[in-house]
């Protein structure tokens, strides 16, 4: 279902267009510098650690990727809608953040390949003993975030369990709606839910995983296919000299 446009969406592209604080990996002169949009917080992909830096299986992923392949990049974080709205207006040369590949999203957009495989799950609040499936949402109300897998699985089941959708930009504010009572449960994606959950988010899952789609980094279609067939040599480089598994042991293995 197509949404429209949230204000935070388009306060965070009017930042990008009017020249926010960047996040520079290098600038060498005479070499393009691409602008990579993303999220502000979807841990454990990408998230500010207590210095405010950003950091997550995304950025890091970017990072390895950009190093093997010699190019330069300014990170945006500036929302998921956001990020997507800076693509589609040329405002940013790619997207990486958590961005799963579906269909309806390669018609407009060219994807890597996957570099990370997920599905959805469904989590209430952590001292709720009442509901333990999607059948006891019914005449409920639940939370996600917009845009996300999360919200096409919620929509396509509301029908049929009999609840509503409340829409939010930003994953906290999903969970902090659940936490006071104002949802009864919210969608989210497997590991970005259960990063949240060993850090002591309040919620906890009552749902196996609903198969997903991967993610993928994004560009517009037909547009920086140079960009996008670095991030895929480098991305399988990552992988074979093990980097790749590195990153993803430091956010997800057990603490």
């Amino acid at each position: 279902m197509k949404k429209k446009r949230s204000v935070l969406a388009l306060l965070g592209l009017a930042l990008l267009i009017a020249g926010a604080p960047v996040f520079a990996k290098g600038k060498t002169e005479g070499q393009k510098v691409f602008v990579i949009a993303t999220d502000t917080t979807f841990a454990p992909f990408e998230f500010q650690d207590a210095g405010g830096a950003y950091v997550g299986i995304d950025v890091d992923i970017l990072a390895a990727v950009a190093a093997d392949q010699g190019f330069k990049y300014d990170l945006k974080p500036l929302g998921f809608s956001a990020a997507v709205a800076a693509l589609e207006s040329n405002q940013a040369d790619a997207v990486i953040a958590g961005m799963s590949i579906t269909g309806e999203r390669k018609a407009k957009y060219d994807f890597s390949t996957p570099y990370y495989d997920s599905g959805v799950v469904m989590a209430i609040r952590a001292d709720n003993e009442t509901i333990t499936g999607y059948e006891n949402l019914r005449g409920q109300r639940v939370a996600v975030k917009t845009g996300t897998e999360g919200a096409a699985f919620a929509e396509s089941v509301m029908d049929a369990y009999g609840f509503e959708v409340a829409y939010f930009d930003e994953s906290p504010f999903m969970y902090d709606e659940v936490k006071s009572g104002n949802s009864a449960a919210c969608f989210e994606d497997y590991p970005v839910m259960g990063y949240g959950i060993s850090k002591g988010n309040g919620l906890k899952m009552v749902t196996g995983m609903e198969k997903g789609s991967s993610y993928g980094f994004a560009v517009l279609k037909g547009k920086n296919q140079a960009l996008l067939q670095m991030f895929n040599t480098g991305l399988q480089n990552i992988k074979k000299s093990g980097k790749y598994q590195q990153i993803l042991n430091a956010y997800t293995a057990a603490k």
